[in-house]
């Protein structure tokens, strides 16, 4: 099955989409894809697709998709998981995994325009797998972890790598901008891939039209199972949260001086075969609003030039 959240920004509501691409209303049997409706309401929604008791969503003027999972508890990143990847940036494959955590505030729409940190020159892309928990997961080995999974989405974690890496910060300080996390179109359940562990999926990324990233996820170091077995000894994982997975070769931080990094007026598109497609316009942001509405410059620590 696949899940979707439609309409404006915090007023998003929720579908089934079916195989031929009809959007189904689900706001009679749920307010909204979140963590009570993945732990235990997806069954119900199959039965009602199966049985034909889902109306057709009412659309009001442009479709927009917004993230197909409402604010989560958690977005958990794993970094440095794709054997090619850390080999293109020249570093070791870690001993053990790389987590941190990003932002629930930078998750934004897969059509919506990616914001750049003001003065930011350094902003990267960074196409993913990501999971979506359906169960709650403390201390759970592999298959109880591929168990527990809701549903899968692609996500792009774009990271301002000056602000990751120079600027006296952790990952999260480069990784949680408002729109620094696209997400969807939509959440597909384990039955709706190649595989249940979310295993031989195809992730590629292009920028303007050319291409940047092809991966598969056959190349994580560290599969789903043990992904979310790992994070779930550090922390509980509950319904809703969402953990990205690490992203295959390509980054403009791996190129040559100098380096693609994104800009306004680019154009990002990421496909993930059956998890759907991104298409992201990235748009400078020249200055910020008071608290007065007043228009003012950014402070000069916040400046990534």
């Amino acid at each position: 099955m696949r899940f979707a959240r439609v309409g404006p920004p915090g007023s998003e509501r929720p579908v089934v989409v079916t195989p031929e691409g009809a959007l189904l209303d689900l706001s009679t049997m749920t307010a909204d894809i979140d963590a009570a409706f993945l732990a235990d309401g997806i069954p119900a929604a199959r039965e009602a697709l199966e049985l034909g008791r889902l109306a057709p969503a009412r659309r009001h003027g442009r479709l927009r998709l917004g993230p197909p999972v409402a604010r989560p508890g958690k977005l958990v990143g794993i970094g440095l998981n794709y054997r090619d990847h850390a080999a293109a940036i020249g570093v070791p494959v870690p001993t053990e995994p790389v987590v941190f955590l990003k932002a629930t505030s930078a998750l934004c729409g897969p059509g919506d325009a990616v914001r750049l940190l003001p003065g930011s020159t350094t902003t990267d892309h960074e196409v993913e797998l990501a999971v979506v928990v359906g169960r709650r997961l403390t201390r759970a080995t592999p298959a109880e972890a591929v168990a527990g999974v809701a549903g899968y989405a692609l996500a792009n974690d774009l990271t301002d790598r000056d602000l990751q890496l120079e600027r006296g910060g952790t990952w999260t300080k480069g990784k949680s901008a408002d729109t620094y996390c696209p997400l969807g179109p939509w959440l597909v359940t384990p039955d709706g891939l190649p595989a249940p562990d979310g295993s031989a999926l195809r992730l590629r990324l292009d920028v303007n039209g050319e291409r940047r990233q092809d991966g598969t996820t056959d190349d994580l170091v560290l599969g789903v199972g043990e992904s979310l077995s790992y994070v779930s000894a550090l922390m509980t994982l509950e319904p809703g949260d969402v953990v990205i997975t690490g992203t295959p070769a390509g980054v403009a931080m791996a190129s040559p001086e100098p380096r693609p990094y994104l800009r306004d007026g680019d154009l990002v598109e990421v496909d993930g075969g059956p998890l759907g497609r991104h298409c992201s316009p990235i748009r400078a942001t020249r200055h910020t609003v008071g608290h007065e509405g007043t228009r003012k410059e950014s402070p000069a620590w916040l400046s990534t030039r």
